[in-house]
C-alpha cells in the first residue's frame, strides 16, 4: 500500500515538474521573442531595414508551366539570380494559395491570371518579410472595363477596404504589364493603395519601414517648398499623382518599377525614400 501511495506522490510530483519546466520554458520564450524583437525595432529604427527578409523552412515551388509565364512575361523576375528566383517562386505560391480569385462577368481566371497578378504584389513586397498584404483576402478580375457600385463610374481598377477586395480589368492589367516604360500600371497602382492601407493598419517589421519612410517623404516635401514645386511642373509624374497622397504613393510606385534610372536622375531624394520604403536592393534598382 505505502509503495502505491509513494509511487503516485512521485508521478505526481513529475508531473508538477513537466508543467512547471514548460510554464518557466513558454516564459522563456515570450521574453526572447519580446527582447529580439525590441532589438530589432531600434535596429529598424536606425537603419530602416529589417535584419533578414527571406527565411524559410518550407519553400512551395511552381510548375514548369507556371514557371515559364513568369519568364515569359515578367521582367523582374528574369533578373533576379537563381536563389531570388526560387524565393520569388516560392512567393508566388503562397500569395496564390493565401487569396481567392474570383472571375465576373464572364471572365474566366486561368493559371496566367493568377500567376501575373501574384507577381505584381510580390515584385512590390520582395523587400518586405511579411509579403501576404493581410487587408486583400479577395482579388475579382473582370474582362474589361467595369462598373463600380462604389461612386457609380467605370473603373479599369479599385480597391475595397471594407471588402478586403481588389478589383481589376485584364485587358488594363495586361497592358500595364506589356508596356513597362511608361510608367502606368494598373497592377502596382492598386496593389499599392492595398500596400499603403495594410502598413497603417499592422505593425510587422516591413509595415513600420514602409509607413515611416512615407512620412518621412512627406516631411521632405513640406520642408523642401522648391522640390515640391518641381516635382508638381514636370512632366515626368502625371498630374493624377497630385489628387491625393494615396493617389501620390500609387503613381511613384509606378514610377520607381518602371523607369528607376530615370527617377533617380531626375528626383534622387524622392527616389531614394521610395526605395527605403520597399527595402528595395535588386538589379536595376
Amino acid at each position: 500500500m505505502r509503495a502505491v501511495v509513494f509511487f503516485i506522490i512521485t508521478e505526481t510530483n513529475l508531473a508538477s515538474q513537466i508543467i512547471l519546466g514548460c510554464c518557466f520554458a513558454a516564459l522563456f520564450y515570450l521574453i526572447l521573442h519580446f527582447a529580439i524583437r525590441m532589438l530589432e525595432m531600434g535596429y529598424v529604427l536606425r537603419f530602416m531595414k529589417p535584419w533578414y527578409t527571406h527565411f524559410y523552412f518550407f519553400r512551395r515551388k511552381l510548375s514548369k508551366p507556371q514557371k515559364r509565364i513568369l519568364e515569359q512575361n515578367f521582367a523582374f523576375y528574369n533578373r533576379l539570380n537563381k536563389k531570388y528566383k526560387g524565393y520569388f517562386e516560392h512567393r508566388v505560391a503562397s500569395f496564390m494559395k493565401d487569396k481567392d480569385f474570383i472571375g465576373r462577368g464572364g471572365f474566366t481566371v486561368t493559371d496566367e491570371v493568377k500567376i501575373l497578378i501574384s507577381a505584381t504584389a510580390v515584385m512590390l513586397t520582395f523587400g518586405f518579410r511579411d509579403y501576404y498584404i493581410g487587408i486583400i483576402s479577395k482579388i475579382v478580375i473582370y474582362p474589361e472595363v467595369f462598373y463600380s457600385n462604389i461612386n457609380r463610374a467605370h473603373h479599369k481598377g479599385e480597391f475595397n477596404p471594407k471588402l478586403k477586395a481588389l478589383v481589376l480589368s485584364w485587358d488594363d492589367f495586361k497592358t500595364g504589364l506589356a508596356i513597362d516604360n511608361d510608367n502606368l500600371n494598373l497592377g502596382i497602382h492598386e496593389f499599392t493603395h492595398a500596400i499603403h492601407l495594410n502598413s497603417m493598419k499592422e505593425r510587422d517589421i516591413s509595415s513600420t519601414i514602409f509607413n515611416d519612410s512615407f512620412k518621412q517623404l512627406t516631411e521632405l516635401l513640406q520642408s523642401k517648398p522648391d522640390l515640391r514645386e518641381r516635382l508638381i511642373q514636370s512632366d515626368y509624374f502625371r498630374k493624377y499623382a497630385f489628387t491625393n497622397q494615396f493617389e501620390f504613393l500609387a503613381v511613384i510606385m509606378e514610377t520607381f518599377i518602371e523607369t528607376p534610372q530615370e527617377f533617380k536622375v531626375n528626383f534622387p531624394e524622392i527616389y531614394s525614400k521610395t526605395k527605403q520604403m520597399l527595402n528595395f536592393n535588386f538589379s536595376g534598382y
